[in-house]
This record gives structure tokens, sequence and C-alpha cells, in this order.
């Protein structure tokens, strides 16, 4: 009580800190801008990872996997809409995979894929998470898993990867751990409180 009174006696004001409980799409922008180590942040066009945002929004994205595609983009292409890679499975040298996720040409064909342009992130983004989306219906039935987020991350492994006799119930993208460091650290990370 004493030192509160002379905290106010000096005109000192006291701030205490607080931490957050749900992430929020505000705070995993920064993490975006500032925390991937494959981008720079001045040439990061923010604009593009709101548009991925509003994607996870639209497809309903639970809360623990909140920042899905943001995290995916920066591993896979630095937030680079028309980043080229995967030249070494191509006996031309020429890109197999384009785009802020790195997709291969299937994506673009209406009978096996989505119909999209690769470089376009509107489309991309679009198309990945109706991916992901049909995969975790797929995946609920063969997994079993009764929580959303184990469901949405066998989706997404599922969707990503190349198709496995058995599934991949118990595998997770490497994209997942960079979105659970992200949440870790905005968690832990603690901002002054209001009054």
């Amino acid at each position: 009580m004493i030192a509160l009174l002379a905290a106010l006696a000096l005109n000192v004001s006291v701030v205490s800190e607080c931490y957050v409980e749900e992430v929020n799409y505000d705070d995993l922008v920064y993490m975006a801008l500032h925390h991937c180590k494959n981008a720079k942040s001045e040439e990061i066009n923010e604009d593009v990872l709101w548009d991925l945002v509003e994607a996870e929004i639209r497809y309903g994205v639970p809360e623990d996997l909140r920042g899905m595609l943001l995290a995916a983009a920066c591993l896979e292409s630095g937030y680079n809409i028309r980043a080229e890679g995967d030249h070494r499975f191509s006996p031309t040298g020429k890109p197999k995979a384009i785009g802020i996720f790195q997709m291969w040409g299937w994506w673009e064909t209406s009978k096996w894929g989505y119909g999209i342009d690769r470089t376009n992130h509107l489309q991309a983004s679009d198309a990945y998470m109706r991916h992901i989306v049909r995969m975790v219906k797929k995946t609920r039935k063969r997994c079993g898993f009764k929580t959303q987020e184990k469901q949405w991350v066998a989706g997404w492994v599922t969707a990503i990867r190349s198709p496995k006799k058995g599934g991949r119930c118990y595998e997770k993208p490497n994209h997942y751990s960079l979105l659970k460091k992200w949440h870790r650290y905005i968690k832990n990370t603690p901002t002054p409180c209001g009054c």
C-alpha cells in the first residue's frame, strides 16, 4: 500500500502485464512479417498476408490452427507469389512447384485439381483451403480423432503430401511446428494491461 501511495505521489504509473489466451490474426500477421526466416519483412506485401487470413476465416479454421496459411506460405515461398521450386524433379530443370504454396501442376487442371492459376495467391489460398477441408472429412473417418485440431492437422498433412497406404493420421506438416512456435511466442509475450 505504501509503495502504491509513493508511486502515485511521484506521478509514476503502475503498469501490470497481461498474457493473451486467444491468438488473434493481428498478432499472427505481425509474426509473419517479422518472424519468417524465409522472407525479408521489407519485401513482404502485407495485403497478401491479410488475403490469406481472409481465406482461413472463410473456411472456419479452428482457433488452435489460426495462421496455418501464413506458416505454410512462410516456409514454402517466403510469401513470394511467383516463387519457383522443385527443379530437381524435372528432367528439363523447369520448376515443378510454383506460387506462394509451391503447388505442382495438377492444381491447375480442372479434371484432377482445382483449375487455378498457381501464381494468383487468392486462387491458390482458396484451393489450398478447399483441399484441406476435403481431406479433413476423409481423415475424420479414417483416423477417428475426436478433437477438431487433430482432425484438421491430419487433413492438412494428407492434403499437402502424396498419398500413402494407411494414411497419414499420425504425421504433422512441417508448417505446423512453425505455427505452434508463433502461437507460443504470442501467448508467452506479456503486453500492458488496460485499466
